[in-house]
């Protein structure tokens, strides 16, 4: 079992360009995310939806890696997002049944489909011939300390990007999910940054904004950290192939990640919240932001914490 890397962070926190820097490197193959925790199992229901995509079937069919029956979203959902990372329905299918003869049963326990993680990640390595393999996990990083009981070299990668940021993106993009108000926001990214930070398993913490400002710098201390020889690739992501690009199903960030590392996004919550909906943030968040390093703006920030903000 190799040593595998997994990164996460809150929806909208820059979790896909990370992987597709660290896709670049010559010694390991990232992948987006694959939500493999929530389906109801991993076998029995996944082998079927396999089964429904090779067939074209119409239940099967829907936008982006969302299926016209609901019965199947979670199902389908995952078999695309292994498509995602260069592996088709047909072999996630084999693969969900070999291990489901290798553990002695359908693939619920969290243990079992981990097992299943780790044959998708070995077969990805092996094909494009590189030593080590890894995925997004988005919010799951906050309970990495259960992923390193099934992976005890594991590796993962916690992004972290101003939050407010981060809500602005959630309530300014359009997208039909995520967050629906600032507050709501604050509480579900502070939740994740904190707990991410608390794991005992080991988490490196990369800040987004100093990936743009600062990337050769910030990309040589996360390379070392991860036990990888540093390769100029890492600087010029968006002149390689990556497995994403090729079968996005409507990935909301693959054309932005595919751009080369730039600043544009930084600070966009100036212009797209409210004065109130800053406030807002801030007054669930605020601790989180600057415990994080970011500075506080709203005109109700308790004194101790805009004195914090201005140390920052």
């Amino acid at each position: 079992m190799t040593a595998p890397v997994f990164v996460g962070g809150d929806d909208r926190s820059g979790t896909t360009l990370v992987c597709l820097i660290l896709d670049s490197h010559p010694d390991i193959v990232v992948g987006p995310e694959l939500e493999f925790v929530t389906p109801p199992s991993l076998g029995e229901y996944v082998v079927e939806c396999c089964e429904l995509l090779v067939r074209g079937d119409p239940r099967a069919d829907g936008p982006g890696v969302e299926s016209s029956d609901p019965r199947y979203l979670l199902g389908v959902q995952f078999v695309l997002q292994c498509h995602r990372f260069g592996i088709e329905p047909a072999r996630v299918g084999a693969l969900a049944r070999e291990t489901m003869r290798e553990v002695g049963g359908d693939l619920v326990r969290f243990e079992d489909r981990c097992a299943l993680i780790d044959r998708i990640g070995e077969l990805r390595r092996a094909e494009v011939g590189k030593p080590r393999w890894g995925i997004k996990i988005l919010r799951h990083i906050a309970r990495a300390d259960s992923f390193v009981r099934v992976w005890p070299d594991a590796r993962f990668v916690s992004v972290v990007r101003d939050g407010r940021d981060v809500a602005a993106s959630h309530l300014r993009g359009n997208r039909g999910w995520g967050y629906t108000d600032a507050a709501e926001a604050a509480a579900g990214w502070s939740e994740v940054v904190l707990a991410a930070e608390s794991c005992a398993a080991p988490v490196y913490t990369l800040r987004y904004e100093d990936l743009v400002a600062r990337p050769a710098e910030t990309l040589k201390s996360l390379v070392r950290w991860l036990g990888l020889s540093w390769n100029d690739a890492l600087l010029h992501h968006e002149q390689h192939a990556h497995a994403l690009l090729v079968n996005p199903y409507e990935h909301p960030s693959a054309d932005a990640a595919a751009r080369p590392v730039n600043d544009l996004a930084v600070g966009r919550y100036r212009n797209d919240l409210t004065p109130a909906e800053i406030a807002a943030f801030e007054a669930v968040a605020g601790p989180t932001l600057v415990r994080m390093g970011y500075r506080l703006e709203g005109a109700e920030i308790p004194t101790r914490l805009r004195a914090l903000s201005r140390k920052s």
